[in-house]
This record gives structure tokens, C-alpha cells and sequence, in this order.
């Protein structure tokens, strides 16, 4: 069952045009993730597939009273205000005690309930950010960077939540990462954009991929020690499309 479907999609921003001719897709249970150089739009596509931002023109379709669970790249949260992790769990709209204790079980810091918001890690705020993501019981999880400042083997455990969520909930998993030696890893998926969907594909795939390589090199072949997914034969091409990831064309 498609969750999202995206045609000819085109982004401006300004006079610029951000994102061109963009067609996405992601069905139930798939790990997908967007990779790309910075300025490629994929914190752009992510915003615009939750609505956040409106297109110039394609189309974009979402399924009937769809759910979904958003972890941003970066969350703001003033240091002098006595927000417990539980209380947050609260903002904007107040949840269950059961449901919240659930939730950051599920993510591995239930034990946090109590500790003040500003005395978080890195890693342990991720967490807290994905159990407040999960409350809404989602159809898709959406991650924009929600690794960033965690070292490789945060990283690496972070992605091994998401998956055993996915596997635990049922969702689909859309993911914008630059952390291409953990992320192959963890997707059943990968698109990569330079302002433009390059290719798209099974992970192995995609890296072997002359678009990819242009972009990342062939430095990222030990990426996939870590693959651990049997994908299904369909996945098994890479799709690759008309235009090359030069970086003239990133915005």
C-alpha cells in the first residue's frame, strides 16, 4: 500500500529552484532513506511530503488520514524552563501516563521520565524526541538528521531502534541522513538527490550506482559490512534516471 506519492514534484524557494521533476514513493513497512551532498534538498523533500512546505507544481498524494511521526534535525528547547522529559511528552497535547510510559520504554529511556529536559545527552534526547514522535501511533516515521552530533556507534544503535520500531509498529520509515556507512545498513531503500531524484534502489545497489559514485566516491564500499537485510528481488535494480548529480544542479 502506497503512504505517500510524489509526481514531478518542483520546489522554488526564492528564485531558486530547490527540488525538480521529483517523483517519490513509499509503501508500508519500507526503511527509506534520502541521501545527498548538503544543499541537495532533502530536509526540502521531507518538509514538503509532511506539508510543511507547498510545492510549485506536480503532485503529491497521501494516504487517507494519514499519521505521521516527525523527529526534526534540530529542536530548540529553553534551557531555563523546568521541562521534565515527561511533561515534554506533554507539548502540545497532553497523553496518557500509560501511553507515554509506553512510548519511552519503547525507546529505551523510560528510566529518563523524571530528569529534567536540559540535562539530556545527545543520544538520550533522539530518544526522547522518537517516543514523542511514536505517541501518535504512526503510519510513517519521519527522521530529518536525527543522528547528528551522535557518535558512530549512537548512530548505529539509533538506527537499530528505528528498525525494531518499524518491525514493532508496522510503519514505514523515511529517514534524510548523510551517514552513508551506517545507513546502507538500515534501509530497504536509499534515493539518492542532488536536487533531483540521481537514483534510487536496493542499497548495495545504489552504491555501486555511477550516479552515487560521482557524488560519494567508492570510499563508502565497507558501508555494507553492516548490511543485514534480505530484500525482496524487486528492490534488487537501481532505477537510475536522466538527468547526472552534478553539483551545479544542487541548490
Amino acid at each position: 500500500m502506497s503512504l505517500i506519492t510524489a509526481r514531478k514534484l518542483s520546489v522554488r524557494q526564492g528564485d531558486k529552484t530547490v527540488l525538480q521533476n521529483v517523483d517519490f514513493e513509499i509503501r508500508k513497512g519500507e526503511i527509506v532513506t534520502i541521501v545527498g551532498p548538503n544543499g541537495s534538498g532533502k530536509s526540502t523533500l521531507l518538509r514538503t511530503l509532511i506539508g510543511a512546505v507547498t510545492p510549485e507544481s506536480g503532485e503529491l498524494n497521501r494516504k487517507t488520514k494519514l499519521r505521521i511521526g516527525y523527529v526534526p534535525q534540530k529542536l530548540f528547547v529553553d534551557g531555563a524552563m523546568p521541562l521534565t522529559v515527561r511533561r515534554f511528552l506533554d507539548v502540545p497535547k497532553r497523553v496518557k501516563n500509560s501511553e507515554a510510559e509506553a512510548a519511552l520504554d519503547r525507546t529505551g529511556v523510560a528510566h529518563l521520565a523524571d530528569h529534567p529536559l536540559n540535562g539530556l545527552s545527545g543520544g538520550q534526547f533522539q530518544r526522547v524526541l522518537l517516543a514523542r514522535a511514536i505517541l501518535v501511533k504512526p503510519d510513517i516515521l519521519m527522521l530529518d538528521e536525527a543522528t547528528q552530533g551522535l557518535d558512530q556507534p549512537g548512530s548505529a544503535a539509533f538506527y537499530q531502534l528505528i528498525e525494531e520500531l518499524r518491525d514493532t509498529l508496522g510503519c514505514a520509515v523515511l529517514m534524510v541522513s548523510h551517514e552513508l556507512h551506517v545507513v546502507m545498513s538500515a534501509s530497504d531503500r536509499v534515493i539518492c538527490l542532488n536536487g533531483h531524484v540521481c537514483c534510487e534502489g536496493a542499497p548495495d545497489v545504489v552504491s555501486a550506482a555511477p550516479e552515487y559514485r560521482q557524488l560519494f566516491g567508492t570510499g563508502t564500499k565497507g558501508a555494507l559490512a553492516l548490511y543485514r537485510h534480505d530484500h525482496n528481488h524487486d528492490h534488487d535494480h537501481v532505477h537510475e534516471h536522466d538527468h547526472t548529480c552534478d553539483h551545479e544542479g544542487a541548490h
